[in-house]
């Protein structure tokens, strides 16, 4: 391994994670555990011991082979799934279900097709009954600051997929969450435009300055969107490694080809040899 990289290790197993740089701590989770109960009466464990935290404004990024209990870890921090044991705090508050604190951005946008990209936007803000006079401003706010400025009285049907997706960005940020998830969110993009919403990502975070954690199945989009990587073991899930990614920002696709990002993407590629279940 080169020594121009910089890698903070966790062995498996472990219950404490190497915590986040300094600075106040946004998130915290401590020996989490999950199991689901199988209608045979069997249980199944999708996460064990699982312990870290992110600091406040830290971009984080999550690999793992499918079934290793990435999407179980997001809906948990989310508030939507009940973990089975341990901890998770967010700006020192148990998470204990939704919460106003937190954002999503799921895989698909799943826009409403009978509404404007401004309607779609402001979703959130009808369901928590937060004031709408209020709120439109920052909606309009984010779709300019994604790139969607004059799409406002669009719908669905006329956005290309990565334009949907800069719309299920801009309303998982209205409500100005603290913490924002996002569950592989580019999946379904082609590569070209996949690279070109991961700059447009960072650009936004980098104006934003909220702390993100990104579940992704490319290693590459891993590294280069990331402060830290934490990388998943198979089922049960849990934290083989966490990496720091230290390349410097802002980020440029052109740091896709050097040494130092092939010393990342190698170092987490080991994890999966044998599995063979990530993206290249």
């Amino acid at each position: 391994m080169s020594a121009t990289a910089k890698l903070s290790v966790i062995a498996p197993g472990t219950p404490a994670a190497p915590s986040a740089p300094p600075g106040r701590a946004m998130i915290e989770v401590q020996g989490l555990h999950k199991l689901y109960r199988t209608r045979e009466g069997r249980d199944i464990e999708a996460l064990k011991d699982v312990s870290f935290d992110i600091a406040d404004g830290e971009f984080v990024t999550v690999v793992g082979p499918s079934g290793c209990g990435k999407s179980t870890l997001l809906k948990i921090l989310a508030g939507t799934l009940r973990r089975s044991a341990g901890s998770v705090k967010v700006r020192q508050r148990p998470i204990d279900g939704p919460s106003r604190d937190v954002g999503v951005v799921f895989q698909a946008p799943v826009l409403l097709p009978w509404r404007t990209v401004l309607e779609n936007v402001l979703v959130p803000i009808e369901i928590q009954g937060l004031p709408m006079r209020e709120y439109e401003p920052r909606a309009r706010d984010y779709l300019r600051l994604v790139g969607l400025e004059g799409f406002e009285n669009k719908y669905p049907h006329e956005l290309s997929g990565g334009m949907q997706q800069r719309v299920g960005i801009s309303r998982g940020l209205v409500h100005e969450p603290a913490f924002l998830l996002m569950d592989e969110p580019f999946g379904a993009l082609d590569a070209m435009t996949r690279e070109t919403m991961n700059l447009e990502l960072l650009r936004i975070w980098s104006q934003s300055r909220k702390t993100v954690m990104l579940v992704t199945h490319s290693i590459p989009e891993a590294v280069f969107l990331a402060d830290r990587v934490i990388v998943m073991s198979p089922r049960p899930g849990r934290i083989s490694e966490i990496l720091e990614i230290d390349l410097p920002r802002p980020r440029t696709l052109e740091m896709i080809n050097s040494e130092r990002f092939g010393t990342y993407v190698c170092a987490i590629r080991r994890h999966f040899h044998s599995i063979g279940a990530l993206d290249a």
